[in-house]
C-alpha cells in the first residue's frame, strides 16, 4: 500500500528540481516505491571537501532532498506544505568518487510533524551516512503569512 497523496516518477521529480540546489550539486531521482524515494548524488567537485572526500554537507543536502520531497509527496500540496524543522547526520564511512545513493523512509507521519530516516550508501552498498529529518506540516495560507 502507497504511502503517497501525490504519485510521483523520477522523471517528475528530477523535473522538478530544474534550477534548484539539488539540480546544481548533481542530485538525481532514482525510484519511489511505495514507502520510500530513491536518489543519488555524485562525489565530485561540486560535492568534496579539500581533503576529497564526500564534504558532510553535501550528505545533509541530499537527505533533506530527499526526506522534503518525500514528506511532500505525502501531503495535499494545495492546502498543505511541508519545511525542514531539524536535521542530524552522523557520517561513517568517507567517499572519494562514485556515488552516494539515499534511501528516505517514514519514521512518523502525522498532521503537524514528520519524521525521515534516510539512509545512504556508496555503490556498494555499504554505509556512508545515516540522517534523521523532522518537518513541519503547515497550512499553505499561514506559511505564506509570516506568521
Amino acid at each position: 500500500m502507497s504511502i503517497w497523496f501525490t504519485p510521483a516518477s523520477p522523471t517528475a521529480l528530477n523535473a522538478l528540481s530544474a534550477r534548484t540546489m539539488s539540480q546544481a550539486i548533481g542530485i538525481e531521482f532514482l525510484e519511489v516505491g511505495d514507502d520510500y524515494v530513491k536518489a543519488r548524488m555524485p562525489v565530485d567537485e561540486r560535492t568534496v571537501q579539500p581533503a576529497g572526500i564526500l564534504h558532510g554537507g553535501a550528505s545533509v543536502a541530499l537527505a533533506e532532498t530527499l526526506g522534503s520531497v518525500a514528506g511532500t509527496l505525502c501531503i495535499d500540496p494545495r492546502q498543505k506544505m511541508v519545511v525542514g524543522l531539524e536535521i542530524n547526520a552522523n557520517h561513517i564511512r568517507s567517499l572519494r568518487s562514485g556515488f552516494v545513493i539515499g534511501v528516505a523512509r517514514p519514521i512518523h507521519l502525522g498532521g503537524t510533524t514528520q519524521i525521515w530516516d534516510i539512509r545512504m550508501t556508496n555503490e556498494q552498498d555499504q554505509l556512508v551516512c545515516v540522517s534523521r529529518l523532522t518537518l513541519a506540516v503547515l497550512n499553505r495560507e499561514r506559511a505564506g503569512s509570516g506568521a
